[in-house]
Order: structure tokens, then C-alpha cells, then sequence
């Protein structure tokens, strides 16, 4: 197989580790609480996320609390309602950095995850963790492989991230009545973040498929995780917000049945 397809391969499986971290880690567990893990797997997931996007997880998830405060209105950081779509989809990164370092998000909507002494020592030194995880690459594939590589994790991991916020709000099927959209494509591609009206609907469920038909590629990671006791899911059932009310009547569509911790 000729390098640069290896180059390629290695670039977007990176982003997709990247992804399936965010979703189960930063998203699901620091987030909403909706899951827990056990201490070598939750280390494991924030030394990977450090490597690959030097991501500061409190301040990821006050970004992401603050947008589930002000949905789509006023004060949503990220909203291609209020910012536009192309705005979301190509500069997600920049709106987060910018709502993350604003001097108020992190302290009101992050109280419960005051840096400790790994964040002080290592994890709060984002340039550093990205720096390993490209000579890595370097030293796995050849400088220049290795770089390319970096690239197309760069490139596939912001533009699906951006995709979850663009997309999902803007795209797709609305089986509760909030304004974020389910897309199944997108919930493939992103391991169960596509399912985004489900997530606005019920969001410390751990698992984002409600329904026969929908895939959530990340809640059977949790799902393994679970038996063999490396993780420890908060609800058996998802607890809905009190205004998702299910907007599925209307087109004859069957009422949702709350999912269970099965597969």
C-alpha cells in the first residue's frame, strides 16, 4: 500500500479514536455525568485527548453546558441559528477558544472541575501534548507521512465536530420538539453525536439512540465498558427534560421507548 494512503488511513482512524473519546469522555462523562469511568480508563482518555487536540476538559464542557443553557438564543456560543452555518461548521474551534477564555464560562458553568495536579503539571500544557502526539506520528511513518497524517486528523476531526453543532442544528429529523436534529449518517461518522435532538431531549443519557432504527457507535463502547466493570452508567432509563415533549405524532410515528443499558 503505497505511504501516503497509509499516511491517510492512520490521519482519519486518529480522528476517529479522537472522536469516540470526546464523545464518551468529555461529553457523556466530565459533561452530564451521564457515565463514569474507572480511574485507568478515564486517565486513558484524557492522556489520548491531550495527544491528539490538547483539549482542557473543563473548559470543553463549560463551553458545552453553556450551550445547552442558551440553546440556539442569545448566549449560545456556538449556534448557526444566531452565527450562521459556514460560521459553526468552518470555525467551531475559534468558538469555543473564544467562549472557553472570556473569563466567565469556565468559572460559572465549571465550578465542579477545578484543575488538579495533572492538570497543573501536564494537561493544561496543550501545545506539549500535541507536540508528542505528532512526533509520534513522525517517528511511526516518516516526517513527512507523519505530518500529513497530523493534517488529516486536524482537518476531519474540526470539520466533523464542527458538523455536530452546524449540522445539528440545522439538518435533520426532529423526533422530540427542541431545536437540534437527529442524522443518522452523521451519528456513524461520529460515534452517536449525530443523534443530537435525542441528546437535547435527554441529556444525561448516556446513550443516544431512543428508538429501533437509530445507532449509537459510542453507547456500545460504554455498553462493553460497563461489563467489564470499567465503567458505571448514571441512569438504567433517560430522564427528559421536562419541554421534551415528543414532536413525532403528528406524522404517525410511535411513541419513543426509554432504552435500557442492553445493547
Amino acid at each position: 500500500m503505497p505511504q501516503l494512503v497509509v499516511a491517510i488511513l492512520v490521519g482519519l482512524a486518529v480522528s476517529q479514536a479522537a472522536l469516540i473519546c470526546t464523545t464518551l469522555y468529555l461529553h457523556r462523562g466530565v459533561s452530564h455525568r451521564a457515565v463514569t469511568y474507572s480511574r485507568p480508563i478515564g486517565f486513558a482518555f484524557r492522556f489520548f485527548l491531550w495527544m491528539s487536540t490538547g483539549i482542557r476538559p473543563r473548559q470543553w464542557a463549560a463551553v458545552h453546558r453553556r450551550h445547552h443553557a442558551f440553546t440556539d438564543v442569545e448566549g449560545d456560543p456556538h449556534s448557526p441559528v444566531l452565527l450562521g452555518f459556514w460560521k459553526v461548521q468552518l470555525a467551531n474551534a475559534a468558538l469555543y477558544r473564544r467562549c472557553a477564555r472570556d473569563g466567565e464560562t469556565v468559572q460559572r458553568y465549571a465550578k465542579d472541575l477545578p484543575p488538579d495536579a495533572w492538570d497543573r503539571g501536564l494537561f493544561d500544557h496543550a501545545f506539549v501534548g500535541l507536540g508528542i502526539g505528532i512526533a509520534l506520528l513522525c517517528v511511526s511513518l516518516g516526517w513527512q507521512y507523519g505530518l500529513i497524517a497530523a493534517a488529516v486528523h486536524t482537518v476531519s476531526y474540526l470539520l466533523l465536530n464542527g458538523a455536530i453543532n452546524a449540522i445539528g442544528h440545522t439538518v435533520g429529523r426532529q423526533r422530540y420538539e427542541n431545536t437540534a436534529r437527529n442524522n443518522q449518517w452523521l451519528a456513524f461518522l461520529t460515534a452517536g453525536e449525530g443523534l443530537h435532538n435525542n441528546h437535547h431531549a435527554a441529556p444525561t443519557a448516556a446513550r443516544l439512540a431512543h428508538v429501533k432504527g437509530e445507532l449509537d457507535p459510542g453507547w456500545w463502547i460504554i455498553h462493553l465498558l460497563a461489563r467489564v466493570h470499567g465503567a458505571t452508567v448514571r441512569l438504567s432509563e433517560p430522564k427528559f427534560k421536562p419541554s421534551a415533549a415528543f414532536a413525532g405524532a403528528a406524522s404517525g410515528a410511535a411513541a419513543p421507548k426509554s432504552p435500557s443499558t442492553g445493547a
